[in-house]
């Protein structure tokens, strides 16, 4: 038996191929998951877009990755 497809692929339809949807299928899930603020160390920080990200509880807005929230460019003490 064939895996579940992700929602986020189910648009592509027959097209592209398995492995394809799949990769795109994991940095969508990563893109739009929730990760912790460097500023107030809470699980509010959401894509903006590419890139940028924000957080919802301090309004602190910053870069990073374009998918993911970099965790070594803020463990770094200044």
């Amino acid at each position: 038996m064939a895996k579940k497809t992700n929602l986020t692929t189910k648009r592509f339809g027959p097209r592209y191929g398995r492995t394809v949807k799949q990769k795109v299928a994991k940095v969508e899930a990563l893109a739009k998951k929730t990760y912790k603020c460097p500023y107030c160390s809470a699980e509010k920080v959401k894509k903006k877009t590419a890139g940028i990200w924000e957080c919802r509880k301090c309004d602190k807005v910053f870069t990073s990755k374009a998918y993911t929230v970099d965790k070594a460019v803020f463990s770094k003490k200044e």
